[in-house]
């Protein structure tokens, strides 16, 4: 069955540059898709691909089971909102949310009623007489995203909208999308660099980088289980360990080695890398899952730390360690939990928490 939006097998060149290559992704109706990934990902330029201001070299768009990938803009049902806002300077608020309407010929009660409205839903009500440069960023943001909820569109498509905010802003506005997105139920297309905005809006999340999908899932499978090395080194705050790991056979019993750093394969992985032919993995743990305690543990592995900086992060505190002399990894706790005071501590790294990657990059 197809989704309410369907992309089949696009792809986009620049001269010989390929933007986006093999793209198929259906997302369902009422669904918040998230596009995140890194700057030159090719996230934006699909989602233009999608809007109608990018041809596609190759592929189709579906909407709503019509193929719209040769339509223009204006006759695709979408709304798209911008990162730097787009509002017009010589109009006021009022007008800026009434100019597509109108553009439309839209019946000028329609105009009044829908523009109230918008502004009442997005609490702009009081400033439907000012102009943009009489506005905060949010202010102009909450326009920008009204003009695009006055057209009551098939789907919404935001480009980067709160990049230009401070983190106060960010926090307050991704809240408003989330309540808005409940209220109207609407089908959305959210482009972002940043993880967090990805995590706490996207009912999907679609991973791009160097113009491929990495990983399509919800975000509690993606931040669980990542599907590759990129995925796993991209999504997480601070950002996984991961060491990559030489394989070796001592007296029958595999062990993973680099620079003195030592450490036993757990039982799963030992099943995969005899049933392949692999001499090197990549080890990822994220920082919140070592373990830190200031006395050698008998019952795991554990390991020789020394604490190498400490950063206060609000609540929690990280600290990079250096394990066998040689390992540097990060770890992450709830601040006043650990005595950091010393400059040695033992590190524990739980084997259930391990994330294991063979050569390409793919989870094993």
């Amino acid at each position: 069955m197809m989704g309410y939006l369907r992309l089949d097998t696009l792809s986009k060149q620049f001269g010989t540059k390929a933007i986006l290559q093999d793209i198929n992704l259906d997302v369902d109706e009422e669904t918040f898709c998230v596009f995140l990934g890194p700057s030159g990902s090719g996230k934006s330029t699909l989602l233009n691909i999608v809007a109608g201001l990018e041809k596609p070299t190759g592929g189709r768009v579906f909407l709503k089971d019509r193929d719209i990938t040769d339509h223009p803009p204006h006759k695709r049902d979408v709304a798209m909102v911008f990162q730097n806002y787009a509002l017009y300077p010589h109009l006021n608020v009022y007008e800026n949310l009434a100019f597509g309407l109108r553009a439309r010929k839209t019946d000028p009660t329609d105009i009044t009623h829908k523009v109230r409205e918008a502004s009442r839903i997005l609490n702009i009500s009081d400033k439907l007489d000012r102009y943009p440069r009489q506005l905060s960023g949010g202010e102009r943001q909450r326009v920008a995203t009204g003009r695009a909820i006055v057209r009551d569109p098939n789907l919404f498509l935001f480009d980067e909208p709160l990049s230009n905010l401070d983190a106060r802003l960010r926090l307050e506005l991704r809240r408003e999308f989330l309540m808005l997105h409940k209220r109207l139920k609407k089908t959305s297309l959210y482009v972002t660099h940043d993880q967090t905005e990805a995590l706490s809006l996207g009912d999907v999340i679609v991973v791009l980088n160097q113009g491929r999908i990495q990983q399509i899932s919800s975000p509690r499978e993606l931040y669980d289980q990542p599907r590759n090395l990129f995925v796993a080194g991209f999504v997480g705050s601070p950002p996984m360990n991961i060491l990559e790991m030489n394989i070796r056979n001592e007296q029958g019993r595999l062990l993973l080695s680099r620079n003195g750093f030592t450490c036993s394969v757990p039982d799963e992985l030992v099943r995969k890398i005899s049933a392949g032919s692999y001499d090197v993995v990549f080890m990822g743990i994220r920082p919140s899952a070592v373990v830190l305690t200031d006395r050698k543990n008998t019952k795991a592995e554990s390991y020789n730390g020394e604490i190498l900086l400490h950063e206060l992060l609000g609540q929690d505190s990280m600290v990079y360690i250096r394990i066998a002399g040689m390992i540097e990894i990060k770890a992450i706790f709830p601040a006043g939990s650990h005595n950091l005071r010393h400059r040695h501590i033992q590190v524990i790294l739980p084997q259930e928490k391990m994330y294991f990657f063979d050569r390409e990059g793919q989870r094993l």
